[in-house]
């Protein structure tokens, strides 16, 4: 018997039954023309900086809507339903755009930058946020995406052969999924064109389409490729995932590493602040991974630490786009399908990865991002090129026992349904998302990348108004929205250290 079919025996259906998922989903508050919103984060939903499910991401006009932790698909999903509906009675005539690429956007300078109040954790988050403005600019900020955090139940890695533990279990899931995270990108990237808008001022290698948009041919996700959430800066780190002292040893030199050009930005103009430091990265989070190890951290605790002191508790999966035909941005078909890929990664052997191969992992994923539906394209494995397809498709029929046990613990066949579609999707690339996003814009009553996705994103918005909301979420977020405002008063009252000092306690925390 194989290490895998070990391993795989070893999750009886109460272990698969127990996995815990949440979702964390952004988008961008828009107006009716498509053009992004200039108004606050309104206040009925509460406090950007201690609520618990609504919060902001870079910009003011940027939601961040939080799922808490979820055993089943459906009642995860439910939630993020919930929240939406939420948001949509307090923004008035405002859409949630459905996309990744962003609507419309003003010049730099008019984009909103997030604002968290006067205590030193909000300002803190605010000058983070103004570093990235300075560092990345704040067009590429206003990306959004879905990030998919998974976990087993504590007591698999007693029940796994080798007894790694989580910290092993979840780094060598980590590394697995790295090598084939483009297969993901390729499945469920959603973003193959982006508004003329967001480019404007750069240098690309994109083409027109129509009413100024523009697009690769055979693109999945630009998100994902040079234009999206990538830093030549972080193009010099070669973070290791072969165990978490190397994690974060990796993380930590580049916390600590100076940076010519962001020390040309300078840490401070007059009274106010620039960045929140001119090393390499800010803060941890400043760190584009696909997936990263997580821990639940403590107010004002840094991730590094908290993994340091407790370990790896979950995988935060970064890499999904907004999918624009979803009400809210992901579906159950995609979170079954996360499920096996990742399930796949914990179970199949892990070698420890090399410089070589962190290297093939960042050209795979530029590759399949650019250009993933190009019949013939082929990818770096092992020193060696194999066929995009030929490779999918190994990864997809070792998914097969996983979904065949997951569906014998759930009943019923949904996700042997759902790695059928993927094989389809492999062989027919067509069906893609990436595709039908190509046309529908293709369509002669569709003017631009623009009008298809504020078309989709004002139908999910009479979906989501129309729906009926149980009174007791309304209650609840209504009460949530005033504790978390009180919450906030209550941390600017207790502030008795100047921002400066604040700020060097803080970094020094890692």
């Amino acid at each position: 018997m194989s290490h895998f079919q070990e391993r795989l025996r070893a999750l009886a259906p109460e272990l698969l039954n127990s996995i815990r998922r949440g979702i964390e989903k952004e988008s961008l508050r828009v107006r009716p023309d498509g053009a992004l919103a200039d108004t606050p984060h309104p206040r009925p939903l509460g406090s950007a900086l201690t609520h618990p499910h609504i919060t902001t991401d870079f910009s003011e006009a940027q939601l961040e809507l939080i799922t808490g932790v979820h055993n089943a698909i459906d009642a995860c999903l439910g939630e993020l339903a919930h929240i939406h509906q939420v948001v949509y009675r307090h923004i008035g005539g405002e859409v949630l755009w459905c996309a990744s690429m962003p609507c419309y956007l003003p010049a730099e300078e008019a984009i909103p930058i997030g604002q968290y109040g006067s205590s030193n954790v909000g300002r803190t988050k605010t000058v983070y946020r103004i570093g990235l403005a300075h560092r990345y600019g704040r067009r590429m900020q206003m990306i959004s995406g879905v990030h998919y955090n998974f976990s087993v139940p504590e007591t698999a890695w007693s029940a796994l052969p080798g007894k790694v533990g989580p910290n092993g279990g979840y780094l060598a899931l980590i590394r697995n999924f790295r090598r084939h995270a483009w297969l993901l990108i390729y499945l469920l990237g959603a973003s193959p064109v982006v508004c003329s808008s967001f480019v404007a001022g750069r240098q690309h290698d994109l083409q027109p389409l129509k009413g100024g948009t523009l697009y690769r041919p055979h693109a999945t996700s630009l998100r994902m490729g040079p234009l999206g959430y990538q830093s030549e800066a972080q193009g010099s780190l070669s973070v290791s995932y072969n165990s978490l002292d190397s994690y974060v040893a990796s993380l930590q030199r580049a916390l600590s590493r100076p940076y010519a050009p962001y020390e040309a930005i300078g840490l401070r103009d007059g009274d106010g602040y620039r960045q929140l430091a001119t090393s390499l990265l800010q803060i941890e989070n400043e760190f584009y991974g696909t997936i990263r190890p997580k821990r639940s951290i403590r107010r004002g605790e840094r991730t590094l630490h908290a993994l340091r002191e407790r370990g790896v508790e979950y995988v935060e999966v970064r890499l999904l786009d907004l999918d624009p035909f979803s009400p809210i941005g992901i579906t159950a078909g995609t979170l079954r399908f996360l499920d096996l890929f990742l399930l796949h990664c914990l179970l199949r052997d892990s070698p420890p990865d090399t410089p070589e191969e962190i290297a093939a992992i960042g050209h795979n994923i530029h590759v399949v991002a650019a250009r993933g539906r190009e019949p013939g394209v082929r990818l770096e494995r092992q020193a060696d090129e194999v066929g995009l397809f030929e490779w999918g498709a190994q990864v997809l029929a070792e998914c097969e026992p996983i979904a065949e046990a997951l569906d014998r613990a759930h009943g019923g066949t949904a996700y042997r349904d759902e790695l059928r579609g993927a094989v389809a999707a492999l062989q027919d690339p067509g069906i893609l998302p990436s595709a039908r996003i190509l046309k529908e814009i293709e369509q002669e009553h569709c003017s631009s990348y623009v009008d298809f996705v504020l078309a989709q994103s004002l139908k999910h918005c009479d979906t989501l108004r129309n729906r009926p909301l149980p009174a007791g979420v309304e209650e609840r977020f209504a009460r949530l929205a005033e504790e978390s405002l009180a919450e906030q008063r209550r941390i600017e009252a207790a502030d008795r250290m100047d921002f400066e000092t604040y700020r060097q306690r803080y970094l020094a925390l890692s």
